[in-house]
């Protein structure tokens, strides 16, 4: 097997809950040595977002969440108190041959620990240097707090987001965190890619604010163009019809029906030939127009038969139509199994976890799954001696006084 891609590459990363720490583990799935920085005491804050709790090999519940497992594979644990100045001064070692610094603290943190980047820069002027925060450093609301429910809602996202006759809702996972974590990621690769070629390191400013806007795509854009405010329409689509959910005789499937020749197969398949014809649904432009007269005319024939007899008639046509599953359904499906899109990987108190893949596959440089999630503290002694040369005994020092903690 080949190496991984980010082999060699070292990543100080301070970050907790969400965000953060699916950006780090996406480095850390390519090969990047991801070192995570917790508090003593209380670790990831996701660590206690239960239940359910991870439970050890007799079957007991440990302190760690199925939360804090989604998003800290492959990384290594070391518990520093940031607050104490010889906690500062063991991140400002570490950063001396790193690449990567991530944190997600409120703005100004950092420079109360003595860790912002105009300093770390002077120990390593080739830094990466990535804050992840509410809105942006630099701006009129850096000092607020934010979490990914508080983005959704105010970025836009729930004004779009569930029934027409109802009020907002909520995405059912924490897009905006992901997507800010996905934005973080692909904002360091390409800081290090500049680096490669310049010799020059650089601050790496995420708002998730920003990101949550960013992602919104098209609405966007049907905003900005068609100057009218997108409302909520289910699960249909504002731009293709039809595009959305039905419910059939036994439960419901969801048609994604992207170009006319797809929609006049489809029509045909249902048995709907004279609206095949009708110059109303001609194009998808015509079919949006007059999205109310064709809808009731597919939610009639959909539910005169079952989910399965529905998609074997479409799928047979290639018509894109898909079941809704549980995501118990989801790891049963035989495509998981094929693409093994559930891992298992070691874990220091409970053996071997499952862990969900990343869903990139390289050709050469295949993403690993070298371990689980850790336990705080795990790496401390292991990233004191072997990252930074301490002594056992000057290790042991900095745990008796409280600067670090350390598993054993």
């Amino acid at each position: 097997m080949n190496g991984a891609a980010l082999e060699g590459v070292k990543v100080i990363d301070l970050t907790r809950v969400l965000a953060g720490p699916w950006a780090s583990q996406l480095l850390a799935d390519y090969g990047a040595n991801v070192i995570k920085i917790e508090h003593p005491l209380r670790g990831d804050d996701t660590r206690g977002w239960g239940p359910p709790w991870l439970q050890d090999e007799g079957g007991k519940e440990t302190t760690d969440s199925a939360y804090y497992l989604a998003a800290n594979r492959n990384k290594r644990s070391i518990a520093i108190d940031l607050s104490r100045p010889e906690g500062a001064e063991l991140v400002k070692a570490l950063v001396v041959n790193a690449d990567v610094l991530m944190e997600n603290f409120r703005v100004g943190t950092m420079r109360r620990f003595g860790l912002e980047y105009s300093e770390l820069k002077r120990v390593n002027p080739a830094l990466i240097f990535c804050s992840i925060s509410a809105y942006g450093q630099d701006s009129s609301r850096s000092d607020e707090p934010g979490y990914d429910a508080m983005m959704q809602a105010s970025g836009g996202l729930m004004s779009i987001t569930g029934e027409e006759d109802t009020g907002p809702q909520k995405v059912g996972v924490a897009v905006s965190d992901i997507m800010s974590g996905m934005y973080a990621a692909t904002g360091i690769l390409t800081a290090l890619v500049s680096r490669g070629l310049t010799g020059v390191g650089q601050h790496v400013d995420i708002p998730l604010y920003d990101a949550q806007v960013g992602w919104l795509a098209n609405q966007n854009m049907n905003y900005l163009i068609g100057n009218e405010n997108p409302g909520r329409l289910g699960t249909s689509h504002p731009n293709l019809v039809p595009y959305q959910a039905f419910s059939t005789s036994d439960g419901h499937l969801v048609l994604a029906v992207g170009t006319d020749r797809q929609f006049m197969v489809l029509m045909r398949t249902l048995g709907l030939d004279e609206c095949a014809e009708d110059p109303r649904f001609m194009t998808n432009a015509d079919r949006v127009e007059n999205r109310e007269l064709l809808v009731p005319k597919l939610v009639k024939v959909f539910k005169q038969k079952s989910t399965a007899d529905w998609l074997q008639k479409l799928t047979a046509k290639g018509v894109p139509a898909g079941p809704i599953n549980t995501i118990a359904q989801v790891f049963s499906d035989s495509y998981a199994k094929e693409r093994k899109l559930v891992r298992m990987v070691k874990h220091r108190d409970a053996g071997v976890i499952p862990t969900v893949a990343n869903p990139v596959r390289f050709s050469h440089t295949p993403v690993s799954y070298r371990n689980a999630p850790p336990v705080l503290g795990e790496h401390t002694v292991e990233v004191l001696t072997k990252e930074l040369g301490l002594t056992d005994q000057a290790t042991q020092q900095l745990i008796d006084s409280g600067v670090v903690k350390a598993t054993q």
